[in-house]
């Protein structure tokens, strides 16, 4: 009589932790079959409607501020343009800068950067992404990973209220949707920093670190409160004392992020630009005083009203689900999977980690309406272009606790040994509620893409006829005002001295004035 060999208890734990007895093993292969086809599906749904805001990039055409931008960025160039923001405008001197080469070429450069943001944005996501699951202990599922990336994106560019402004209107995306890039970036280059052995390496990295948050800092200061909000909250967790980090080197990328943001604060709120612009501003009570606080916490609410209606979002807790459950599936099953953090860290430091996107959302987006009352008024919160800069460590936020539920969903179910039609069915019910979010999105890209498409061949129709005149020697001819996005467009006020753009548009021209047709 032949006799096997026992198992070991290491394959013992395998097998059972698994679930890969022998219905396990024919569900697996199905599932991720499955998991395929819903990020296959999401993918290619998601990633149509990044595309057709790529593609409506080249029927975008000037207004609003861009006719400013546009004439002095071919007029002064790009360090003249920075020498005036800074002198006689805001002090935003990175955003001038941009301003300056994306304009430096005419139109080309409003074009294509659209195009521009969705690719640096989804390989930056992704990479983010691929991190993560590796935290979790899987092994990254690459289509998945796009599908929340391009999902993330489309749910950023057209859930809300601006959607033209937020993708295509380039001083919003320089100010409000390029940070958000940068930052993922920033982040995979501090992750990489902390991890590097090499001193002299490590050293480049923290000064990147710096130089880059100083950069943002004079960019965009709505971005430069939640990210510094977000840095300074991971320093103080990152200590290593509370035993989540074993050396000073998240602590130290942390600190000097924050340095930089203050240094560029700093640069902004001091320059001629930023002193001419308060002056301007009628008198009113101090931000922090109680009527003020008052009125902010009632935007807050407005603003947040205005959030949650868009049940969309839940798109991205979805996704992450997905994401989580692939990684669940294809990470090694070596025994109870548990990640390295949970054996060597405190609980309580556990939870802070996991709860610390909340108060960095709910106090980012306080901050910003502050900002925004302070700047323009009660009605400042309408300004929905601006609310990017804490949408996206939202929706971030959603797409990782989905994850994490999706891989406790995952073990959960193995450790049941559930039967496929169970397993299947969640996943079927998480890629249709993902799919349903994308959906909703819908009607609201189908409304952008005629308003552009529409204004652009009104436009290019315009713009020959003045180009025309001003050839033959007009010096003042008429224009038609063409609205979109909720932007300002000449004859905006009835006071000739107050109406910027219409001065814009008479200089881009090249033209003393412009009167209304």
């Amino acid at each position: 009589m032949s006799t096997a060999p026992l198992p070991s208890e290491g394959e013992g734990r395998r097998t059972h932790s698994s679930g890969e007895d022998g219905r396990g093993r024919g569900h697996r292969p199905f599932v991720r079959r499955l998991l395929l086809g819903a990020g296959g599906t999401l993918v290619a749904a998601a990633g149509a409607l990044v595309a057709i805001g790529c593609f409506l990039g080249l029927y975008v055409r000037p207004t609003s501020d861009d006719w400013c931008a546009a004439w002095k960025s071919r007029d002064l160039g790009v360090l003249g343009i920075t020498s005036d923001f800074y002198t006689t405008q805001n002090g935003r001197i990175a955003n001038a800068f941009l301003s300056g080469v994306i304009y430096g070429d005419g139109l080309g450069g409003v074009k294509i950067l659209p195009t521009v943001i969705a690719v640096t944005f989804t390989v930056g996501l992704v990479l983010l992404g691929c991190q993560f699951v590796r935290f979790l202990g899987g092994t990254p599922q690459i289509l998945t990973l796009f599908a929340c990336s391009l999902a993330i994106q489309a749910l950023l560019y057209y859930a809300g209220t601006r959607s033209y402004q937020v993708l295509l209107w380039a001083p919003a995306t320089i100010s409000h949707t390029i940070p958000s890039v940068v930052g993922v970036w920033a982040l995979l280059l501090g992750i990489r920093t902390v991890r590097q052995p090499r001193a002299a390496v490590r050293a480049g990295g923290f000064a990147a670190a710096f130089l880059i948050a100083f950069g943002l800092g004079t960019l965009s200061e709505p971005f430069a409160l939640v990210s510094g909000l977000l840095a300074a909250g991971v320093g103080l967790l990152a200590l290593p004392r509370l035993e989540l980090a074993r050396t000073w080197h998240p602590f130290t990328w942390c600190a000097l992020w924050c340095s930089g943001l203050v240094c560029g604060l700093i640069v902004l709120y001091t320059s001629p630009g930023a002193r001419w612009r308060r002056a301007q501003e009628p008198d009113r009570e101090s931000v922090l005083s109680a009527g003020e606080l008052r009125g902010t916490f009632q935007d807050w609410l407005h603003m947040w009203d205005s959030v949650t209606g868009q049940w969309a979002y839940l798109g991205a807790a979805a996704v992450g689900v997905l994401l989580g459950w692939g990684a669940g599936l294809r990470a090694p099953a070596l025994g109870p999977r548990e990640w390295k953090w949970r054996r060597s860290t405190p609980r309580k430091m556990q939870i802070a980690v996991l709860l610390l996107p909340v108060p960095v959302v709910v106090l980012g987006s306080f901050a910003v309406v502050l900002g925004l009352r302070s700047g323009y008024g009660p009605s400042g919160w309408t300004y929905a272009r601006t609310w990017t800069n804490f949408l996206v460590p939202m929706e971030l936020a959603l797409c990782v606790y989905g994850a994490l539920l999706g891989e406790w969903a995952g073990r959960f179910l193995a450790r049941r040994r559930a039967s496929t039609p169970v397993v299947s069915a969640g996943i079927v019910a998480v890629g249709g509620l993902a799919l349903a979010a994308l959906a909703v999105l819908v009607p609201s890209v189908q409304q952008l893409t005629t308003a552009t498409v529409t204004r652009a061949a009104a436009w290019d129709a315009q713009n020959s006829r003045i180009r025309t005149e001003a050839a033959q020697g007009a010096t003042d001819v008429g224009y038609r005002p063409l609205y979109i996005g909720s932007l300002a467009e000449p004859f905006f006020t009835s006071d000739p001295a107050r109406d910027w753009v219409a001065a814009c548009v008479s200089k881009w021209y090249g033209i003393d004035r412009i009167h209304r047709l």
